[in-house]
């Protein structure tokens, strides 16, 4: 029994290092990487393209939609409510009618043409009263003066 015990813990003391090949070389320990070390190392070893890469060609471009066309700037072909208008900066010039007074308790419905913004009875041009349907003509440099009556859209 003690031969057989001598020759077992032999064979484990001379028996082969696990860090050694067959032929008695030593091995490399091996390393441990993460997944993201191997795919760097498999991109660093991968062989490059024989081929160039196609050109890049850009889709067709769709035409931008034309813009609509829009409202003429400048001064106003139409207006509403009470006030006082520069013709040619606020309005344009022109014959403005009417559909006639706004309904309301007062019936003080009037219009003004004015030579300058003052507000004095000497720069009115022309005025009137609103009755009914009302057109008035006015030209660039004059003020007109509006109260109490319904939109005014330009006629001509």
């Amino acid at each position: 029994m003690t031969a057989f015990g001598a020759l077992i813990i032999g064979v484990a003391i001379g028996g082969p290092d696990v860090t050694e090949d067959k032929a008695g070389r030593e091995r490399p320990a091996p390393t441990v990487t993460t997944p993201s070390q191997a795919a760097e190392t498999t991109r660093a070893h991968e062989a490059p393209a024989t081929e160039p890469a196609p050109a890049r060609t850009t889709a067709p471009s769709t035409p931008s939609p034309s813009p609509e066309p829009t409202a003429k700037s400048g001064p106003a072909t139409s207006f509403k409510g009470d006030g006082q208008y520069l013709v040619g900066e606020d309005i344009d010039p022109g014959t403005y009618m009417t559909a006639g007074p706004a309904d309301g308790l007062f019936p003080n419905r009037y219009w003004a043409r004015h030579k300058d913004a003052s507000g004095e009875f000497s720069s009115i041009v022309a005025n009137g009263n609103v009755q009914g349907q009302t057109r008035v003509t006015v030209r660039k440099g004059e003020y007109l003066e509006v109260k109490g009556c319904l939109p005014w859209k330009k006629a001509g």
